[in-house]
């Protein structure tokens, strides 16, 4: 069936896989990417889908109202795939008015415009919206989260994810709006922008500068790799019933310190160091404020309903980012140069965009 889908955020991390995933597989659909590109969006990381026919870029803000509306009336979309969010838990205890206008009046301008869109013949139509397990707060040593854990959010960023799901849900249950919600554990894999663990991390023991783990790095997440969400996305679209939630994990949980020494193990063997060489860079640092201390999913639900698992262990994930670190160097270089940034005005501001 011919679809016109749009696809929040599809520039950034997970959201290009996403929109790769979609363009590439469903031919009948014409993949709308609306991206900010933001210093976490790189159009880079949509080399391979952005001469196909099916896929257009948007540059725009979820935030301009104005905007939004004029978008889903001019191209008429059938659904919403909702990824773009800002997502990193100490830039929102920096900023936290810019983690609530995106995350939250975001999400609520696209509801709007959705709703309004679609007036009220939501038949085929669907809001999918993507969302964290941090919204479900901290565990302790035991336990996992599940789709009825409560909420308690306890940072900025989380808080405003925790808003923006029920927001979808009110619409879900005022308006009858078609929905449905995921929420997912840490993502890893290729294409990641440096400043979160893994790729930072690589990054530094390349460039020989300090790994800092925060407190006594025994705080503990669940780990997803980025393909296997992306699949999980398109099967939750295409399976998921409507008005559900769906956690998405990996089955994987890491003691942070324990994370690292396994990344500086695997870098040491790839680079041809000595053996622990890369633990030496390894340097505790402040904890950061209202850090939770473990987050683990219970994915059983997924796989139970709609068929969806891991397709990897994290010990091969790990191996399989590295290795796509170690071979795009230049597309490493360029985000931490900042060069990538000139990808957009070379491609869409010369004339060469499809």
């Amino acid at each position: 069936m011919k679809k016109n889908i749009l696809i929040t955020g599809g520039a950034g991390f997970i959201g290009s896989h996403v929109v790769n995933l979609f363009v590439e597989k469903y031919s009948d659909y014409q993949i709308f990417n609306l991206d900010k590109l933001t210093y976490a969006g790189n159009l880079e990381n949509l080399k391979e889908v952005e001469s196909k026919s099916n896929y257009t870029f948007l540059k725009g803000d979820i935030v301009d109202e104005s905007y939004i509306n004029s978008i889903f009336f001019k191209y008429k979309f059938d659904a919403v795939i909702h990824l773009a969010a800002e997502s990193h838990v100490d830039r929102s205890i920096t900023n936290p008015n810019e983690f609530v206008f995106t995350n939250v009046i975001g999400t609520l301008n696209l509801l709007n415009a959705a709703k309004k869109s679609w007036a009220n013949d939501f038949e085929d139509k669907l809001f999918y919206h993507i969302s964290t397990d941090e919204v479900y707060g901290s565990l302790g040593d035991t336990g996992f989260f599940l789709e009825d854990t409560p909420y308690s959010p306890n940072s900025p960023y989380s808080a405003s994810k925790a808003s923006s799901d029920h927001l979808v849900r009110a619409y879900g249950e005022t308006f009858k709006l078609p929905f449905v919600i995921t929420n997912c554990s840490n993502n890893y894999g290729p294409n990641q922008f440096p400043e979160k663990l893994i790729p930072l991390f690589i990054n530094n023991i390349i460039t020989k500068k300090a790994l800092p783990v925060y407190g006594d790095g025994n705080y503990t997440r669940d780990w997803l790799y980025v393909v296997d969400h992306a699949i999980a996305i398109d099967n939750v679209f295409h399976n998921g019933v409507e008005g559900e939630t769906y956690n998405i994990g990996g089955f994987n949980e890491w003691k942070n310190i324990d994370l690292v020494t396994l990344l500086c193990d695997l870098m040491d063997a790839k680079l041809g160091l000595s053996k622990s060489t890369s633990r030496e860079l390894i340097t505790y640092v402040k904890d950061r404020p209202g850090h939770d201390l473990r987050y683990a999913i219970d994915a059983s639900k997924i796989k139970k309903e709609l068929g969806w698992e891991p397709s990897v262990t994290f010990e091969e994930g790990l191996s399989k980012t590295i290795d796509w670190y170690l071979d795009n160097d230049v597309w490493l270089s360029n985000i931490v140069s900042g060069t990538y940034k000139d990808y957009y005005k070379n491609q869409y501001e010369t004339g060469n965009s499809n």
